[in-house]
């Protein structure tokens, strides 16, 4: 037993367990106490640190474990960045996030040279470097923005992008100087650097998804899968170290890579999230807090003077470069000052810079002290342009942040066509629970309370104990596994004849508009290869209805592919469907190929144009169904085949989907699909197309009839 008088209580505090005890403790009430004053809660953790580090109280030491948990958080921002960022809205504003990158690089290196030579009399070389720390940022608001749900927000992405640039180009800066004042600066330094940079590249961008993909279609575990991602956050950031660059321009593109692997609707995304936010990043945050020292304020002029200079030309030049993008670009007021507040903070790469122009020494005193290529007041100042940006950058994009949520929201709520839309899934296989779960998440609308239904029935013939703890079972690992997404399950079990009957009269019960279902067990090896229970269903239920085979995990797929039935333009549910499979590939990243006839193509291409956020999708020509077999060729193993039927004597009905049973099974059995029957008006009537085409051209003919008679006739034929 240990005795309270044998416990060491000086300060700093050395023993690890109270040190970790009063960190948890400073993440846990910080906020709290911060927010009831409208301080954001990342400023909130960074003042904690000031209080309890080496310059204030000196509670902690800033040592190894407090620096090995705040480089991991600010790894993690970078790679939730990555991880969170739109890749399709990155591709599109490429052109946008260059110019950005090089304004806000360009602006303050030029400013910040000139005041450094000019008002604080420093060399050149020196000038030069502590202008590169201006140009800086480090994304420490990026957690507020996340927790607004915005991070796919245009102005976001633009500075997402541009961080990585001016990171870049400042570490250039950096390690060209810290070279040449080593003498080390030549042509084989570049071509080593180039290099190794490309190896990095190619090892990320190219091997590394072959080994996540291997992973996650083997590995289900929850565990294995985020201790494999933190894995490769870290490598990657070893190897762009490895490289010759910044460990957080690795962290970043590990998230890039991840992207695609880690839907945001998944239970490993909110394991990350939640890590993250709860533990490293705040480590991080308090760390930065502890290396303030307000006290620069009473050492003397010079050290004012030096923080003076050095806090207002990287805060103006910052706001300079996201105004002059933001009137560029025609943004919102709210997007410019998003711009502003995540890029004016300073942090991490800024203190790199300035300690290793503090670490250089270029000569000595005659009294024999060093002369150093940064001296100390640069130091001291920096250190205070952290705890100002940083309290700037959180006020600002708190602000925007709401206003831009706001507006998010209300938006959407205005484009919300089917305000009642539900989403039934149908349980039937425990060992499919978690596949048919993950599509209708995809399926339901980012940001939407879209209620999603899990049903199980116990029919007559299964009405056993085995079946029902069975089904009560899968009911709780699908509501585990919605608590995992932040997603809500609302279960149904249920007592029927049969298991059609019981999913027909629950679609009615709760106005079901969409019905997620899985292929039966026995699909491959039966002539009636959807089963009985599905094509009751289709018959008497005139829903969207979803038959799913998962053959891997849906984010490990590559491609979206979808075959489009000719006169599928004329069905109820034409427009719903599309919708449908916009938001699968926006929720999954993945790139959309649709093959159908010039006419559908058309009506597609102007719904994608008219839908709020309009995908790339490539559109093929294909309009012969009785040449089905050429999609054998075009499907690959990591696709999802997404095909557009029909029910019987329905416009877009085609004989040749009599034989899909027969394609699929013996053609397709590896690959994973979905069979996809539109919404389509109960007991609508065997529309001929033809008849309805000429009816068509008789009401044109019959209208411009009568323009004529109005435009040319007698008063007697106009009143006839």
């Amino acid at each position: 037993m240990v005795l309270l008088s044998e416990l060491n209580f000086e300060l700093p505090l050395r023993n690890p367990v109270i040190i970790f005890s009063l960190v948890l403790f400073i993440i846990l009430f910080a906020p709290i106490l911060f927010n009831k004053i409208k301080v954001p809660h990342i400023i909130g953790l960074i003042i904690a640190g000031v209080i309890v580090g080496p310059h204030g109280l000196n509670l902690l030491r800033r040592d190894a474990s407090i620096l090995l948990f705040g480089t991991v958080g600010l790894l993690y921002i970078m790679f939730l960045a990555g991880l969170e960022i739109d890749l399709k809205e990155f591709s599109k504003n490429k052109f946008k996030i260059l110019v950005f990158g090089l304004t806000t690089f360009i602006l303050p290196l030029v400013f910040g040279a000139l005041a450094s030579y000019y008002i604080l009399d420093y060399s050149l070389m020196s000038s030069v470097l502590l202008a590169s720390m201006f140009s800086t940022h480090t994304l420490i608001s990026y957690p507020i923005a996340s927790r607004y749900g915005i991070t796919r927000n245009r102005a976001v992405t633009l500075t997402i992008g541009g961080t990585m640039i001016t990171d870049i180009l400042a570490l250039l800066i950096l390690a060209t100087i810290a070279g040449m004042t080593k003498g080390e600066v030549s042509t084989a330094y570049w071509l080593r650097l180039g290099i190794s940079s490309l190896v990095f590249v190619g090892i990320v961008f190219f091997i590394f998804p072959f080994i996540i993909r291997w992973f996650f279609k083997r590995f289900d575990d929850n565990v294995s899968q985020y201790i494999f991602v933190l894995a490769i956050v870290f490598l990657a950031s070893f190897l762009a170290e490895a490289a010759g660059v910044e460990a957080i321009i690795g962290a970043f593109f590990s998230g890039l890579v991840l992207n695609r692997f880690v839907p945001h609707s998944s239970p490993l995304m909110n394991r990350i999230d939640f890590v993250g936010n709860a533990l490293f990043i705040p480590f991080f945050l308090i760390s930065v807090g502890m290396l303030v020292d307000v006290t620069v304020l009473v050492k003397g002029w010079g050290a004012i003077k030096v923080a003076g200079v050095v806090v207002a030309v990287a805060v103006s030049t910052k706001y300079l470069a996201a105004w002059l993008t933001q009137k560029f670009f025609k943004l919102s007021a709210d997007e410019g000052k998003m711009i502003f507040g995540l890029s004016t903070s300073h942090a991490a790469a800024t203190l790199a810079i300035i300690l290793v122009g503090y670490n250089i020494i270029i000569g000595e005193t005659q009294s024999g002290e060093p002369i150093r290529l940064l001296n100390e007041d640069v130091l001291n100042g920096t250190i205070l342009l952290i705890l100002v940006s940083c309290a700037i950058s959180s006020f600002v994009v708190e602000k925007a942040s709401r206003q831009l949520a706001t507006l998010e929201e209300a938006e959407q709520d205005i484009a919300t066509d089917e305000p009642d839309e539900r989403i039934l899934v149908s349980l039937a296989y425990p060992e499919t629970v978690n596949n048919l779960a993950d599509l209708a998440f995809l399926l339901k609308p980012h940001k939407s309370n879209m209620p999603i239904y899990a049903l199980h029935v116990n029919h007559e013939q299964g009405i056993s104990e085995s079946n029902q703890a069975i089904g009560k079972k899968m009911m709780e690992n699908v509501i585990k596994h919605a608590a995992a997404t932040d997603n809500t399950i609302i279960p149904i079990n249920r007592f029927d004849l049969n298991i059609s009957n019981g999913i027909i009269y629950t679609v009615k019960e709760h106005n079901i508009t969409d019905l997620i279902i899985g292929l039966h067990h026995l699909a491959h090896t039966s002539k009636r290869f959807l089963g009985p229970v599905a094509e009751k269903i289709l018959e008497r239920t005139p829903i969207n209805v979803l038959i799913y085979k998962a053959a891997q995990p849906i984010n490990t797929l590559k491609r979206i592919l979808v075959a489009v039935p000719p006169k599928a333009e004329y069905e109820q549910g034409f427009p719903h469907w599309f919708n449908r499979l916009q938001t699968i590939a926006r929720g999954t990243g993945l790139p959309l190929l649709i093959y159908a006839e010039t006419k559908t193509l058309k009506k597609l291409r102007q719904l994608n144009e008219e839908s709020k956020s309009p995908l790339t999708i490539d559109f093929e020509i294909f309009d012969k169904w009785e040449e089905f077999l050429i999609f054998s060729r075009e499907v690959r193993l990591d696709d999802l085949f997404i095909i557009i039927s029909s029910r019987k004597g329905h416009l877009s009905y085609n004989p040749e989907v009599e034989k899909l049973p027969h394609y699929l099974t013996k053609y397709f059995a590896q690959i994973s699909y979905i069979i996809l029957y539109p919404e389509q008006l109960e007991g609508e009537p065997d529309y001929n197309l033809k008849s309805l085409e000429e009816n068509a051209e008789f009401m044109n003919r019959a209208g411009s009839y009568v323009k004529n008679i109005f435009a040319t006739g007698s008063e007697q034929e106009k009143r006839s």
